[in-house]
């Protein structure tokens, strides 16, 4: 397979219900079929089940598909996101990291549940509580939807907006390095997620943005999403400079997440019909190169 027989759109950043998203990795991959995408990853935050499940799961004629995940990493510098593409889903290091995120998630989920008591008096009844802690990767999005079931509030949105985020204590995150290195010894590519992003609604560009990829690289961060549905001309744009300075692949996300945002498969920024700029051809050819789709 060349990158060239790619048709369709290509969209390396989306979550099923195995994290924060609302669809079954069977439900989305009907909705991919409908969707014009040619290529996709599932990126489910510290979670590597769908690695296992849709090469199963897909028909001949379905997109290619690329195994992938997220992990939220936190450093001196700020947090990041650390997207892991074509790595082994059989090999320990993405194994032991997953399973550490995990871990981090789950102690995450009980601090927010007594923080909502404490701070709110807000307790659910047990069998809600069970729900969460049954969950392949409880996050923000789940508690939110607790909340507005029990009248708390209207939306997801609100209630991680007026509740959960007010929450600042430092928590256990994964140190960047610590994902790059996890995801090169399992034979996979390092990309940083939404560069632009960091925590809540900070902005990252500039002399900052160029700090960050100085010491990410120094790790041995591989490539950048400088396609992202929710930036801007002007943002793409800077992101692409610094791949190219930085000499990064270049990789294009929606971040999907069923109805839990209101974000449609394959809205990168890319256009189908566009060129492809050099850095995403340079990572469609070393995914070719080493056998990396899952056909």
């Amino acid at each position: 397979m060349k990158f060239q027989q790619i048709r369709g759109r290509i969209d390396l950043h989306m979550h099923t219900v195995l994290s924060d998203g609302t669809d079954t990795p069977e439900m989305l991959l009907h909705r991919l079929r409908d969707a014009g995408i040619g290529l996709f990853s599932v990126t489910d935050h510290d979670s590597i089940e769908s690695s296992r499940l849709l090469p199963a799961l897909r028909r001949a004629d379905d997109p290619l598909y690329l195994a992938g995940v997220e992990f939220s990493c936190r450093d001196s510098l700020g947090q990041y996101h650390i997207l892991g593409y074509g790595y082994d889903p059989e090999a320990e290091p993405i194994r032991a990291l997953v399973a550490r995120g995990h871990a981090y998630r789950m102690k995450k989920l009980g601090r927010r549940l007594t923080f909502l008591e404490q701070e709110f008096g807000i307790v659910f009844p047990e069998d809600a509580v069970k729900e969460l802690y049954a969950m392949h990767n409880p996050g923000k999005p789940h508690i939110g939807s607790l909340l507005v079931r029990y009248g708390f509030a209207e939306t997801i949105g609100q209630a991680i907006a007026e509740y959960l985020n007010r929450l600042h204590e430092r928590t256990d995150y994964i140190p960047p390095e610590d994902a790059i290195s996890a995801i090169l010894e399992s034979g996979g590519i390092p990309v940083l997620a939404h560069p632009a992003f960091g925590s809540g609604s900070q902005m990252i560009r500039g002399t900052e943005m160029a700090q960050r990829l100085q010491r990410l690289t120094g790790f041995g961060l591989a490539g950048m999403e400088c396609f992202y549905s929710c930036f801007s001309e002007e943002i793409r744009r800077e992101m692409l400079a610094f791949a190219d300075q930085f000499g990064l692949y270049v990789t294009a996300g929606s971040d999907y997440h069923g109805t839990n945002k209101q974000i449609a498969l394959g809205d990168t920024g890319l256009d189908a019909a566009a060129d492809i700029p050099a850095g995403m051809q340079r990572f469609l050819e070393i995914i070719t190169e080493k056998d990396r789709y899952g056909d």
